[in-house]
C-alpha cells in the first residue's frame, strides 16, 4: 500500500508539473490573414504581419497591425503598402519585416517605411531575427537559405542541402536555433556555420520561442505547438488542427508566461498561458 501511494504520489507530481497552454484570449477576425506575431515590450504593444492577399503575392495589400497584449485591436492596418509580411524582428526604434523577396524597415515611432533592402536571389523570404549586435539574420524558405542584413547590405550567411524548407530562426548569443518547415527538424547553427541536429517537431514547423534555458516552443503552420526541453525531448502541448486554426509565427513574453499565436486563415491571434 505504501508503494502504491508512493507510485500515485510520484505520477501527481509529475502531472502537476508538467508544461501545458491554456487559452487566455482571441481577437476578434479583423486581422487579416496574420502571420507573425512580435511583442514590443517597451512600449507595451504586439506587431502582427497581416499577409491579406496571397503568401508569394507582390499586390501591396499587406500591412502590420498593432494589438494590445490583452488582445484588443489598436489598430488593423498601422502600416500598410506591404506585399506579403511575414517574420518581424526588433531592434532599437526599428521595425524589420521580411517581405517576399525584400526586408523593409519601419520606425515605430512614426509607422513610416524608411528602408528596403531586395534581395535578388530569394525566393520566399519568411522569418527575422536579430542578434545583439543588430545583425538581421532572414531565413529564404523558398531556396533554403539564410541571408544576414547589415549595414543596409544583404548577404548570404548559410546553406546546405540538409534544409529541406528552413523557416523559424533564433538568434541565442552566437549561435542561431533553425527550425525547417518541410521536415519539422530542429537544428543549432554554430558561429563557425557547424549545423547540428537537436531535435524533431511536427512538420510544417514555423516559429520558434525561448522559454527557459535551452528550452522552446516550435508551432506548426498546421495547427500544432511542441515543448522541446534541454536534451531535445518533445512534447505536444497544442493541436488545433481539427479546428482548422493554424499557429504560425510564435511570440512568447516571459514576463506573463504568454504565448501570442497567429492563426492564419483563421484571421486572429490567440494568446494561452505558458505553465512548466
Amino acid at each position: 500500500m505504501k508503494r502504491l501511494f508512493t507510485f500515485l504520489f510520484s505520477v501527481g507530481v509529475l502531472a502537476a508539473s508538467a508544461q501545458s497552454l491554456a487559452l487566455k484570449w482571441k481577437t476578434d477576425t479583423l486581422l487579416r490573414v496574420p502571420e507573425s506575431v512580435l511583442l514590443d515590450a517597451k512600449n507595451n504593444v504586439l506587431y502582427v504581419a497581416n499577409i491579406d492577399g496571397q503568401p508569394d503575392g507582390k499586390d501591396g495589400v499587406g500591412s502590420i497591425a498593432k494589438v494590445s497584449p490583452t488582445g484588443k485591436i489598436i489598430n488593423a492596418a498601422w502600416v500598410t503598402g506591404l506585399d506579403a509580411p511575414k517574420g518581424m524582428g526588433l531592434y532599437k526604434n526599428n521595425l524589420y519585416v521580411a517581405d517576399i523577396s525584400k526586408v523593409t524597415t519601419i520606425d515605430i515611432a512614426t509607422g513610416k517605411i524608411t528602408a528596403s533592402v531586395e534581395i535578388p536571389d530569394a525566393k520566399f523570404l519568411n522569418d527575422i531575427t536579430i542578434d545583439a549586435k543588430g545583425n538581421v539574420y532572414v531565413s529564404d524558405t523558398g531556396a533554403s537559405k539564410i541571408y544576414v542584413v547589415k549595414d543596409g547590405k544583404a548577404t548570404l550567411y548559410f546553406e546546405s542541402a540538409e534544409l529541406k524548407g528552413v523557416n523559424g530562426l533564433l538568434a541565442l548569443g552566437n549561435t542561431l536555433y533553425v527550425v525547417d518547415f518541410a521536415t519539422g527538424q530542429n537544428y543549432k547553427l554554430s558561429a563557425d556555420k557547424k549545423l547540428t541536429p537537436f531535435a524533431k517537431t511536427a512538420e510544417g514547423a514555423d516559429g520558434v520561442v525561448l522559454v527557459g534555458k535551452e528550452e522552446y516552443l516550435v508551432s506548426s503552420w498546421n495547427g500544432q505547438v511542441d515543448f522541446v526541453n534541454a536534451k531535445g525531448e518533445v512534447t505536444k502541448l497544442l493541436d488545433t488542427r481539427e479546428q482548422k486554426w493554424n499557429a504560425a509565427d510564435i511570440e512568447f513574453d516571459a514576463k506573463t508566461n504568454t504565448l501570442f499565436v497567429p492563426t492564419f486563415f483563421a484571421n486572429t491571434v490567440m494568446a494561452y498561458t505558458f505553465k512548466k
